[in-house]
């Protein structure tokens, strides 16, 4: 099985779901440094679509000032310009397989998707 990460080597919980998925020898991992290699609007709007989600739930919170800005009440393409225009809104990790995309958090949720 393949296996996509948008990951953020800095995060914890990404590095541990990038763990889980590395230990596994039926899956194929390939890593997406998001925050060096950020997604276009089409794949960010697809990856929430599939994790059956609005874009607002995959947005960052936590060390930005995405409350403030009102991206939290924010409509779909608001907030998915605003991810593209600044990565670190985008909560992580991500992860897409053929069955599925989930945002891992907490990281075993990928499990889901296995």
């Amino acid at each position: 099985m393949k296996a996509t990460i948008w990951h953020n080597p800095k995060c914890g919980t990404s590095r541990n779901t990038l763990a889980i998925l590395e230990e596994r020898s039926d899956v194929d991992v390939t890593v997406v440094e998001y925050l060096k290699n950020p997604p276009r609007a089409e794949k960010l709007a697809q990856l929430f679509g599939d994790a059956g989600m609005a874009a607002s739930a995959g947005l960052r919170i936590r060390g930005t000032d995405a409350a403030e800005r009102g991206l939290t009440k924010a409509d779909d393409a608001t907030v998915i310009a605003a991810m593209v225009a600044e990565p670190g809104l985008i909560e992580r990790p991500l992860v897409e397989t053929d069955k599925g995309v989930r945002l891992c958090r907490p990281k075993e949720r990928v499990e889901e998707i296995l």
